[in-house]
């Protein structure tokens, strides 16, 4: 059986490596095998610590609500309970955020949260969708429209160059004849 070498496949691979390994200290920069156990660990290193920092980042957030809301009479823990009750949906991210750079928009949230754990609940807004009917007007909407029918319709209004207008003169034109 005759000897196989790794050839190009093997030498893109080291490189590969190598490449990640580019400023590491000693040998672990040029030797494969050094390299090669650099990275890896290195990549565990990075995959551990994007996880830390999300776990570091919610601690500081945390932080800086619970001394925003006691400066407002609260606790962290029942500003967040108020603010679920309320049905007031804003990430800890945005609060910390309001409670460093809008004091007045935090105390705002704070007193949301204590009347709806005092039994305030806000009461659900309903949204209404209001129809206005306007008689013998009719409304067109010319943007899906295809450009044959734009020209046609601006040829029967009277526009004059409309066989050689873009669609979006073509609309404009139409909307500004009505």
């Amino acid at each position: 059986m005759p000897r196989v070498k790794g050839g190009t496949v093997a030498r893109r691979r080291r490189k590969k490596i190598l490449k990640l390994a580019k400023g590491y200290f000693g040998s672990k920069h040029a030797i494969y095998r050094t390299a090669h156990e650099q990275v890896m660990r290195s990549l565990r290193y990075q995959y551990r610590d994007r996880k830390q920092r999300k776990r570091m980042f919610r601690k500081l957030w945390i932080t800086r609500i619970n001394a925003a809301a006691k400066l407002n009479g609260t606790k962290y823990s029942l500003l967040i309970h108020g603010l679920a009750l309320a049905n007031v949906q804003v990430n800890r991210k945005m609060l910390a955020d309001l409670a460093v750079n809008e004091p007045q928009a935090f105390t705002l949230y704070c007193d949301l949260a204590k009347q709806a754990l005092a039994g305030n609940l806000p009461k659900k807004v309903e949204k209404k969708i209001v129809e206005v009917k306007v008689e013998n007007v009719e409304v067109v909407d010319y943007s899906k429209m295809l450009v044959k029918e734009l020209k046609a319709l601006a040829l029967e209004k009277g526009i004059e160059g409309a066989d050689k207008m873009l669609k979006a003169d073509l609309v404009s034109a139409l909307e500004a004849s009505n």
